[in-house]
C-alpha cells in the first residue's frame, strides 16, 4: 500500500531535520520561480504551461480537477509542476473563490516544504496565506491540517512562539472534530517542538500521548514517527535503555506494517546507533549507522548531499573505536554534505570539525588538524555571540513590554475611576434617589474592573515566570556550549578557566530557575540556593573534591534578584578557591556557607573551610586574576566590606546592608 508522505517526514529527510536541496540548477530554477510568482496571470500562465503535454491537457480542466491532480503528484514533481501550481493559484484568485485559493496555497506550501526549491520563506508565505482563507470558509479540517504542518516548519525558522500557537490551535480543532488521526499526528509534532525547546519531560509526555491515540486510530505511520521522537527525548534525558526500546519499536512498526518510509527507518537505525555510542557499545553503533546509510544510499544515491550527512554516524563510531583513518573518510564526506545543504553554521558542525581535527592530529597531519580546529572555534564563537544577543534582547524586550503595558492599563483604570467619582458627586447633588441606583451600578462595574485587574496581574506573573524560564534555558545553553568547548582544550589553565566560567553561568541560571519555580517572583530563598549551587560546584571537580563536604548553617533568608546574583557569584568564586587550594592531595574536609541578617538589616556572608590555610595563603596572595577581581568588584557593587581570617582554616566574610543598596 502506497502511503502519502507527511510534511514533517519530508522535513526530516536528513538527520538534521532538513530536506535536501536541488543541487545543480538551483539558481536557474529560483530565478524562474520568482518570475512566475510575479506574473500570476491566468492568460500568461496558460501560455507557459503548454510546453508539456500533461500540463497542456490539465489547463483545459476545472480548478478542482487541477488541484486533485496536483495533490496526487506533488511528491513525484513532474516537469512544469510548479508552473501549473501557480496557474491554478492565479485561476482561483481570478474566480475569487476563498476555498480554492486556500487549497492552492496549501498545495504550494507542501510542495515547497517537500522539495525546498526556494527558502523556507516560501513555506511560511503560502501557509500563512491559507490559514485566514480556511477560517473564512469555515473549513476546519484543512485549517487544522495546515496549522499542524506549518507548526513543525517554524522550528527550523526558530519561531517557537508561532509554532506553539499553531500546534495548539490544531489540537483544539482535532479534539472538537473527534479526528483521532489528526490528533495523534499533532501530539507527535508537539513532542518534537518541546524537544527543540529542551523541554524533555514534556517531549516524553506528549510522545507517549501520541502513541496512545495512534493505537486507537491504528495509524502506524504516525506511531513510527512518535517512537522516533521518543528515541531522541529519552537519549536527551539520559534514559538510554528506554531510548533503545523506542528505536526497536520504531523499526519493528515500519517493518511489520505496510509503510513505505525509508527515511524514518534510516533515522531509527541512526538514532539507535547514537544511543549505542552512549552505552559504549561502539561496534553495535557502527553496525546500525552502516544500515542507516545503506538505506539512504539505496533510496537517493550516494552523491546527494543528504545521503552524505548520514555518514556522520559511521564516522563517530569509527572515531570512538580509535579507527581514525576510516573515521576521517566519513567525516569529510559528511562535512561536505552539510556544506552543500547550506548548513555549515549549524551547532552540529562544531562536533564534526572537532572530531576531524583530532583524527588529523592522531594521524600526524597537524596542518589540517589546525584548520579543522579553527573552523570549529569559528562556529563556537558565532553560536556564543548569537546566544548572548538573544538572551539580552529577549529578556529586556519582554520585561520592558510587560512593565509598559501594565503601567498603561493601570493608568487608564485610574482615569476611568476618577471620572466615575466626579459624575457620582454631581449625581448626589442633583438627585438623591438616582444616587442609590448609580452607586449600585458603579459598584458592579468596579467589581468587574477588580476581576480584570486580578486576571491581568496573573498574566503578568506568568509572563515574568516565562522570562526567567527562558533566561535560565539560554544560560544553560551557554553552559552546555562551554562544556563542549572544554572537551577540545588540552591546556590545563585554559580548561580550568572554561570550567570556572561554566560554574559562574550555572550560578546565574540557578537564580532564574529558583525565581520561576518559587511562589515569590521578587525574592529568592538563599539557604536552598546555597545548598544546590555548592553541591554542583563540588561535583564539577570530580575526584579532586570527593572528600570535601558542604555545610550550610543559616536560617531562611530571602534576597531580591539584584542582591542574589552578585552574592551567588561571590560564593561560587570562594567555594571554587577553597576546593582548588585548601585541600591538597584529596585531603578530607568541609566548606561552610552562612548568611545571616541582624535586626537592622545588615547582612553577613561567611564562606569558610577547615583546610590548610598556610598552603592557601601564598597562592591567594600571588593570584590576582579574574576571580579575585570579580569578588572585589561585586563586593563594591553591594556596598560591602570584605574581611578575611586564616585561623583554623580560611574564612572570608562580607558585610553589606541590603536596605542601603536597594535605596541607592
Amino acid at each position: 500500500m502506497k502511503l502519502k508522505i507527511s510534511i514533517y517526514k519530508i522535513a526530516l529527510f536528513t538527520r538534521s531535520t532538513s530536506a535536501f536541496l536541488i543541487e545543480k540548477n538551483q539558481a536557474l530554477n529560483f530565478i524562474l520561480g520568482l518570475a512566475l510568482c510575479l506574473c500570476i496571470n491566468p492568460i500568461y500562465a496558460q501560455a507557459e504551461i503548454k510546453e508539456h503535454p500533461i500540463t497542456e491537457s490539465l489547463s483545459q480542466q476545472s480548478i478542482d480537477a487541477s488541484l486533485t491532480w496536483l495533490n496526487d503528484n506533488y511528491v513525484e514533481n513532474p516537469d512544469n509542476f510548479h508552473k501549473l501550481s501557480l496557474q491554478t493559484l492565479a485561476q482561483a484568485y481570478a474566480a475569487n473563490d476563498d476555498q480554492l485559493k486556500g487549497e492552492s496555497h496549501l498545495l504550494l506550501m507542501r510542495w515547497h516544504a517537500y522539495h525546498v526549491l526556494f527558502t523556507m520563506d516560501s513555506v511560511y508565505h503560502h501557509g500563512e496565506k491559507a490559514i485566514p482563507l480556511f477560517q473564512l470558509t469555515n473549513d476546519r479540517t484543512n485549517l487544522a491540517d495546515i496549522s499542524s504542518e506549518l507548526a513543525i516548519e517554524y522550528i527550523d525558522g526558530n519561531d517557537l512562539q508561532r509554532s506553539e500557537e499553531l500546534i495548539f490551535d490544531a489540537i483544539a480543532i482535532y479534539e472538537d472534530l473527534g479526528d483521532k488521526k489528526g490528533l495523534g499526528e499533532s501530539y507527535r509534532r508537539l513532542s518534537s517542538i518541546c524537544l527543540s525547546q529542551k523541554e524533555i519531560d514534556l517531549a516524553i509526555k506528549f510522545g507517549l500521548e501520541a502513541l496512545k491515540i495512534t493505537e486507537i486510530s491504528e495509524d502506524k505511520s504516525t506511531s513510527s514517527l512518535a517512537w522516533l521522537a521518543l528515541v531522541l527525548a529519552y537519549l536527551e534525558a539520559g534514559e538510554l535503555n528506554k531510548a533503545i526500546h523506542a528505536a526497536n519499536n520504531c523499526i519493528e512498526t515500519i517493518n511489520t506494517s505496510e509503510i513505505e518510509d525509508e527515511f524514518t527507518l534510516a533515522r531509527a537505525y541512526g538514532y539507535r546507533g547514537d544511543v549505542w555510542s552512549e552505552l559504549k557499545e561502539y561496534q553495535k553503533s557502527l553496525e546500525d549507522n552502516l544500515k542507516s546509510y545503506a538505506i539512504i544510499e539505496a533510496k537517493i544515491g550516494a552523491a546527494r548531499p543528504a545521503a552524505k550527512t548520514y555518514r556522520s554516524g559511521i564516522a563517530h563510531a569509527y572515531y570512538l573505536q580509535g579507527n581514525f583513518q576510516d573515521a576521517l573518510t566519513h567525516l569529510e564526506a559528511s562535512i561536505e554534505g552539510y556544506l552543500e545543504l547550506g548548513q555549515g553554521g549549524k551547532p552540529r558542525m562544531q562536533n564534526l570539525y572537532n572530531e576531524a581535527a583530532d583524527c588529523y592530529y592522531q594521524l600526524g597531519d597537524y596542518q589540517n588538524a589546525f584548520l579543522k580546529a579553527q573552523a570549529a572555534h569559528e562556529i563556537f564563537d558565532t553560536l556564543m555571540q548569537n546566544k548572548v544577543a538573544n538572551l539580552e534582547s529577549e529578556a529586556l524586550i519582554k520585561y520592558e513590554s510587560g512593565k509598559k503595558d501594565q503601567a498603561i492599563e493601570e493608568q487608564a483604570i485610574i482615569i476611568k475611576q476618577d471620572s466615575r467619582i466626579q459624575w457620582l458627586g454631581i449625581g448626589l447633588i442633583s438627585l438623591l434617589l438616582l444616587f442609590i441606583g448609580t452607586l449600585f451600578f458603579y459598584f458592579r462595574r468596579n467589581q468587574k474592573t477588580s476581576n480584570a485587574l486580578r486576571v491581568k496581574n496573573k498574566e503578568n506573573e506568568l509572563l515574568l515566570k516565562e522570562i526567567h524560564h527562558r533566561v535560565k534555558n539560554n544560560l544553560q545553553t551557554v553552559s552546555s556550549l562551554l562544556s563542549l568547548q572544554s572537551e577540545s582544550i588540552s591546556d590545563k589553565s585554559a580548561y580550568d578557566a572554561v570550567q570556572e566560567s561554566k560554574n559562574r553561568v550555572g550560578s546565574m541560571a540557578l537564580i532564574h530557575q529558583k525565581l520561576y519555580q518559587g511562589e515569590n517572583l521578587a525574592a529568592i530563598e538563599m539557604r536552598d540556593y546555597f545548598e544546590t549551587i555548592g553541591e554542583a560546584i563540588i561535583d564539577s571537580f570530580g575526584e579532586k573534591a570527593e572528600n570535601i563536604s558542604l555545610k550550610v548553617e543559616m536560617k531562611d533568608v530571602e534576597l531580591d534578584v539584584d542582591t542574589a546574583i552578585p552574592i551567588g557569584l561571590i560564593t561560587n568564586e570562594l567555594v571554587t578557591n577553597s576546593i582548588k587550594h585548601a585541600f591538597p592531595n584529596k585531603k578530607k574536609g568541609h566548606i561552610l556557607i552562612a548568611l545571616t541578617q541582624d535586626e537592622n538589616g545588615l547582612l553577613k556572608l561567611n564562606v569558610a573551610d577547615n583546610g590548610d590555610a598556610t598552603a592557601n595563603e601564598p597562592v591567594v596572595k600571588k593570584e590576582k586574576g579574574f576571580g579575585t577581581l570579580l569578588i572585589q568588584l561585586l563586593t563594591t557593587q553591594l556596598g560591602g566590606k570584605l574581611e578575611r581570617s586564616t585561623v583554623a582554616g580560611t574564612s572570608t566574610i562580607i558585610l553589606f546592608d541590603q536596605l542601603e543598596k536597594s535605596a541607592a
